[in-house]
């Protein structure tokens, strides 16, 4: 299912790593985090792997090691051809089972990146040392006229397999399959292949039918077993998700991090968790940065701001936080779904949009990375282009700036296409009139469909927002009204000065034009009933159906 995305603040063109390593505090009380749906996709299930394939790598090693020197102490002159490839691969199992485990014990970093493969070497190994046995073993008893049962050393590897390595039930049944009926074809194909006088043993008659019913059997009770521990192990992870968040599927991803559809384990609730791991931050700077974001946002109350529920770190350094799940389209999707919007909606849109600013200017934070995917047109409560404003990543205190040096004097911030020209130049430092230009860059690809500056080059963008002067927008779009168009020029004024000086300003202006108030909310549920998400019903009847209601 194609879920529609919300915005992801990572964006790759943003800069901001100083050469200074901050290391801040772990909270108490950090979870685990684990990713998925299912502990098959889990981080955890991976740990759990590696530590039970090291057991059972070193159970199977000190088996192997004890009956290879006893072995060693009855070796004579005798021994034909085949006992010595039987000695041989019975040492080199021996080898294989002890060097995985070994290396299991220490970490090694390649062995973790390719458990599987160790996983393959341990037990594919010793079921091709065990089929050479059982060889032995059929050969050398039927020359006496009796046949001793290989089904012991098959039941051990099965048994080994179930019990110890993590598995969904589909791949433990083809595992097992696998080692059971490898013994039940060798013995149908010795029974073929016996002496008649043998074959007409009433014991011997029926020993395939024997092995192929016990090791059928005990492959289903092992296949069962792994099934029912892993629905136990299911019970646990839904237990130990990200604290009282059940992580349903990922909806976003960007340079540093992702963003999931989650949901709370007792509320029921839908929610977006949106999380950064260390080793994509970089440094600790970065994670810092990031705490900073949800620092910021949680200081904001307007219904316009996206809302923050919670927010932490797990037992890995990974810092997430909690916000509210947002059904509907960023405005850039809606811009690439439908082209242009009409010059009453992004009125509309931009004037919620000011007042979510407005409060954050007025607790002295600009944002500094307006664009379209970081304002939401979304659903809540029934209405339609509720506007919300996502990420405030870059958000930077106006006063009494004390960050830690968490930017740089000179540092570029923003995204390029919607950046302000004292952002681009890095001269000077951006306040609330930063904010107004990015918003009118904003304004200006709602309603001609393109950015003021575009381009592939993000030196090039940056340096015509500086130096160049935007195609005026009614040469972009005739049908935008001239007092609209004015306004959002005047946002993209070169001089901070020459702009509107708040978003309180620039609000009351676009409540002034002739097409204000001209897009209702009828007009905004008509819309999204007819051309808005086509999975969103699917989406909503998903979280429906999850919240047991």
């Amino acid at each position: 299912m194609n879920t529609p995305k919300q915005a992801t603040p990572f964006d790759p063109t943003i800069d901001a790593s100083p050469s200074d390593v901050l290391n801040p505090p772990k909270p108490k009380h950090a979870v685990a985090l684990v990713e998925g749906s299912t502990p098959e996709l889990s981080a955890e299930t991976n740990d759990l792997l590696r530590d039970r394939l090291r057991l059972a790598s070193l159970l199977l090693f000190a088996g192997f090691l004890a009956f290879f020197v006893k072995n060693m102490f009855t070796l004579s002159d005798n021994e034909t051809m085949f006992d010595w490839i039987l000695f041989v691969d019975h040492a080199a199992i021996t080898v294989i089972t002890g060097m995985v485990g070994i290396r299991l014990c220490t970490d090694c970093p390649a062995m973790q990146r390719h458990l599987r493969l160790a996983e393959v070497m341990v037990f594919g190994g010793s079921a091709v040392f065990f089929f050479l046995v059982s060889c032995v073993l059929l050969a050398e008893t039927a020359s006496e006229g009796y046949v001793r049962s290989i089904a012991p050393i098959w039941l051990i590897l099965i048994f080994t397999y179930a019990l110890f390595v993590p598995n969904t039930w589909w791949r433990a049944a083809l595992v097992i399959g696998s080692m059971a009926t490898a013994p039940i074809l060798l013995v149908i194909g010795f029974w073929f292949m016996s002496p008649e006088i043998l074959r007409e043993n009433r014991h011997f008659r029926a020993y395939p039918i024997e092995v192929s019913m016990l090791m059928t059997l005990c492959a289903t009770i092992a296949v069962w077993g792994v099934h029912t521990i892993g629905t136990l192990r299911r019970v646990a992870f839904e237990a130990k998700q990200l604290g009282q968040y059940r992580l349903k599927q990922q909806i976003g991803q960007g340079g540093m991090g992702e963003v999931y559809l989650a949901e709370h384990v007792l509320l029921k609730r839908p929610c977006a968790i949106k999380l950064i791991r260390p080793e994509k931050a970089g440094d600790a700077k970065s994670l810092a940065r990031f705490e900073r974001e949800v620092k910021a946002t949680a200081k904001l109350t307007h219904w316009n701001t996206v809302e923050i529920f919670d927010y932490g770190r797990a037992d890995d350094g990974t810092f997430y936080y909690v916000m509210e799940y947002l059904p509907g389209l960023n405005l850039g999707q809606l811009v690439e779904m439908h082209g242009a919007l009409p010059p009453e909606r992004v009125i509309h849109l931009m004037m919620q949009t000011c007042e979510a600013l407005g409060e954050a200017h007025h607790k002295n934070l600009i944002h500094r990375d307006i664009k379209p995917g970081n304002i939401f047109a979304a659903n809540r409560g029934g209405v339609y282009d509720v506007t919300k404003l996502l990420d405030f990543g870059l958000a930077k205190p106006l006063v009494e700036l004390d960050d830690s040096g968490l930017t740089q004097d000179g540092s570029i911030t923003g995204s390029p296409l919607f950046m302000s020209p004292e952002q681009a130049s890095g001269d000077g430092q951006p306040d609330a009139r930063s904010d107004i230009y990015s918003l009118g860059a904003v304004a200006y690809y709602l309603l001609a469909g393109e950015p003021p500056f575009g381009g592939t080059n993000a030196m090039k963008v940056m340096v015509a927002h500086i130096s160049k002067e935007p195609t005026p927008l009614i040469e972009r779009n005739a049908s935008v009204p001239e007092d609209l168009s004015d306004i959002v020029m005047r946002c993209l004024l070169k001089e901070p000065q020459d702009r509107f000086q708040n978003a309180e300003s620039l609000r009351e202006a676009l409540a002034d034009c002739q097409d204000a108030g001209n897009w209702t909310r009828e007009h905004a549920r008509l819309w999204w009933e007819s051309f808005g998400c086509p999975n969103k019903k699917a989406l909503d009847q998903e979280v429906f159906a999850t919240s047991g209601m």
